[in-house]
């Protein structure tokens, strides 16, 4: 019996942008295909990763299309379909249901700290889209906490089938579990990886498989599976880099990683700017480790 096609490593690829910053669809695709020879089990495209803030909305729907196409047989696209407007992120959805999607990943409102009716609210405009939604948890940005037992309310009601879980509290694993024992849990987060691989995750959704898809995607087979002789050795060495991901500038220190490994991070749109030369050197010489021990 195949896995949902949530489950597994879906990369929230970092998108590539040209010299006068419109968007690289060709290295796009490329990158697509380089995560799935990686050994990744999907994408998620227009992320936060992906800047999708600072796309035009042709550019957005472009960029889906760009990463089903390029996506081989059996590799699943799951895009962000965040909008301020619960009509808006239904119309995303619909979009990537046309453009071929197998789940979405959606975001709480963010325009301001909604309450729990409004939640339940938004969440149930985007399901009548008919994909399936993974809710994305993140207070620190949203500012909405999807907190155990508001989840459990959603998936009760049909309109979930997982989380992606962003708190950096792995506490909230167990009592998730316990509150909604049929929702699936995916990492957010990959500075927890090996937290929430043992305590029962059943995807990841990932930010520096971007730059090192394999060794990446090898620890997470290792943590879920309970192996952690092995595991815990190479958590060791990649949390230097891991841990960038759960950071504000996250995206340009991603990107930078990717520049070193050889792929094209490049530049970011504004208002994201260049890291500053200090911390850039701390990512650069962190980097510069993980890749000299062999890891790919």
């Amino acid at each position: 019996m195949n896995a949902p096609v949530w489950h597994g490593v879906h990369v929230a690829t970092a998108l590539p942008f040209n010299e006068d910053l419109s968007v690289d669809y060709d290295g796009y695709a490329e990158h697509v295909r380089f995560l799935a020879e990686g050994g990744c089990d999907g994408v998620c495209p227009n992320g936060s990763l992906g800047e999708y803030q600072t796309l035009t909305d042709d550019e957005r729907a472009r960029v889906v299309r760009t990463a089903i196409e390029a996506a081989p047989d059996g590799f699943h696209v799951m895009p962000g379909v965040a909008a301020y407007g619960a009509a808006e992120a239904r119309r995303w959805a619909e979009q990537a249901a046309e453009a071929g999607a197998a789940s979405v990943l959606l975001l709480p409102p963010n325009a301001y700290r909604a309450d729990r009716q409004a939640v339940v609210g938004h969440y149930r405009e985007v399901a009548r889209a008919g994909l399936p939604v993974v809710a994305y948890n993140n207070p620190l940005d949203t500012k909405v906490d999807l907190t155990p037992d508001l989840l459990a309310e959603l998936h009760q009601e049909g309109l979930i089938v997982a989380v992606k879980e962003f708190t950096g509290d792995v506490r909230r694993a167990y009592e998730l579990s316990e509150r909604a024992p049929g929702l699936d849990l995916l990492i957010g987060s990959d500075d927890v990886l090996l937290e929430l691989g043992i305590a029962g995750a059943v995807g990841w959704i990932a930010g520096y498989p971007n730059m090192i898809p394999r060794s990446t995607v090898e620890l997470y087979r290792l943590a879920t599976s309970g192996d952690l002789d092995k595991a815990l050795p190479v958590y060791r060495d990649l949390h230097p880099l891991l841990r960038w991901d759960s950071k504000t500038e996250f995206v340009q220190s991603i990107k930078l990683s990717m520049d070193l490994a050889g792929r094209k991070g490049g530049v970011c749109r504004p208002p994201r700017t260049a890291l500053p030369s200090e911390l850039a050197a701390r990512i650069t010489r962190d980097t510069r480790e993980v890749l000299a021990k062999g890891y790919r």
